[in-house]
């Protein structure tokens, strides 16, 4: 069983120098776990590591995909599977870093994907669901669930409604119960490392950094996206893009769009930790404050990696 480690949590909390420096120290290779950092061509609204930022550590499944292209779950845990063995191979510590919950879930737990893509099956049940919760409240859903899958019902609370309905998709379109979907035998062992701050600070942190974007080129790389047609790509609905189609369409002002990156860049970190929190088993640090520092993460790595 290959050994490797997954440094995740919201957007601007220090994962990128965090891998950095253990890749330095425990002779690392670092798989990117972000969906977006996957295009050609879209650096700077996706925060993408520079060449120097990178200080010669090796990244994979960066850059691996046209803009027209698209990407899903499955594809991640297949190419970053093949990279693990690949970097394990060669000796190295493989180490995963990004904040795409589902993403570092499928490859972490080794969920069984296969048959489960969305398509318009899954939004048809979605929608069905949505709406018998609209009528009659998430605990009557969940009810629903229970008596399909007992199993899957005692670990998902009734208030949980978004993660009930994805179980009882599953179970619709793949015939099999959504416990034994998550129960695949895990291929590797991973150490979950998460990275986080106090709300306020890490709200104020991501206003800085779509700031810094703005200065660095956003607009004009946005704009060569939405020339490309990307308002019809997977690649056009990341943050800091989609917020600039308005704009250049005429439909709001260039304050308001940068005000609008930041605000759902503020939301998206806190859907990203309310689902790391919910869904994996992470060691939590924050780097930002002081609380802990980076020898402290590294010390616990290296005991990990001892026992």
């Amino acid at each position: 069983m290959t050994k490797a480690i997954a440094i995740v949590g919201p957007t601007a909390v220090g994962k990128t120098a965090l891998s950095i420096q253990l890749a330095h120290h425990l002779n690392g290779e670092v798989i990117s776990g972000d969906s977006m950092q996957i295009y050609r061509h879209l650096d700077i609204g996706t925060a993408k590591i520079t060449p120097a930022e990178m200080e010669g550590v090796p990244h994979h499944l960066i850059n691996i995909r046209d803009l027209n292209q698209r990407f899903s779950a499955a594809e991640f845990q297949k190419l970053a599977n093949e990279q693990i063995e690949q970097i394990e191979h060669k000796g190295h510590l493989p180490m995963i870093v990004g904040g795409t919950g589902f993403y570092l879930q499928t490859l972490t737990e080794n969920l069984a994907l296969g048959a489960d893509h969305f398509d318009e099956e899954s939004q048809r049940i979605r929608d069905y669901w949505h709406k018998i919760a609209e009528q009659n409240g998430s605990e009557y859903v969940w009810q629903q669930l229970q008596q399909k899958d007992p199993q899957a019902a005692a670990q998902i609370p009734t208030g949980n409604l978004r993660r009930i309905i994805r179980a009882l998709e599953v179970i619709e379109k793949t015939g099999h119960l959504f416990s034994q979907q998550t129960q695949t035998k895990t291929a590797n062992d991973f150490l979950l490392i998460g990275l986080t701050t106090e709300r306020s600070v890490l709200y104020e942190r991501i206003n800085q950094r779509v700031d810094l974007m703005i200065k660095n080129g956003l607009i004009d790389e946005a704009r060569w996206l939405y020339e490309q047609g990307g308002e019809n790509y997977q690649s056009g609905k990341g943050i800091g893009y989609r917020e600039l189609f308005s704009y250049f369409k005429g439909e709001t002002t260039l304050d308001d769009a940068v005000a609008k990156i930041k605000q759902d860049s503020r939301h998206y970190a806190k859907r990203q930790l309310t689902w790391f929190r919910n869904k994996m088993n992470i060691q939590w640090y924050d780097l930002v404050s002081g609380r802990n520092t980076t020898n402290e993460i590294e010390a616990v790595v290296k005991n990990w990696l001892k026992n």
